[in-house]
Parts: C-alpha cells; structure tokens; sequence
C-alpha cells in the first residue's frame, strides 16, 4: 500500500504503522539505529524540527523507500 505523505504528521504515522506492523519496539528500533528512543518517539508524533537525514535512516531501516514523484 502506498502512503501518501503530505507533511511530518503522516511521516510519522505512516512509520509507526510499519513499526507495528514488523513487532518492533521502539527501544528495538533505537539499538539498531544508534537513534534515540526520543527521536523515534518524536518523530512518530510527528514533531517537526526532526532532521531529514535520520528520519530517511529510520524509514529505510523499516523496509521503507522515500521517493518524490511529480504530480500531475
């Protein structure tokens, strides 16, 4: 299924649908990542001032691809 992601609310809760949907906990996440538990955490509710780059790291980690397709 695709997600659309229109800003970093659904970012965040299209990550932690994968999350749940793989079982892992988001203390898991932060062992294999070397990302904090609180990053995770904000990131998933969908905090703003979170950096790109390990927001992708997160997501990739999760079996995600980011990708930009043009509209129209």
């Amino acid at each position: 299924m695709i997600t659309m992601i229109t800003d970093a609310a659904s970012f965040g809760q299209a990550l932690r649908a994968r999350r749940r949907e793989l079982g892992y906990t988001q203390a898991f996440l932060s062992e294999v990542s070397g990302l904090s538990v609180s990053f995770i955490s904000d990131l998933e509710n969908g905090k703003r001032t979170v950096e790109l780059e390990k927001a992708i790291r997160l997501a990739n980690l999760l079996g995600l691809d980011c990708s930009l397709t043009p509209r129209g």
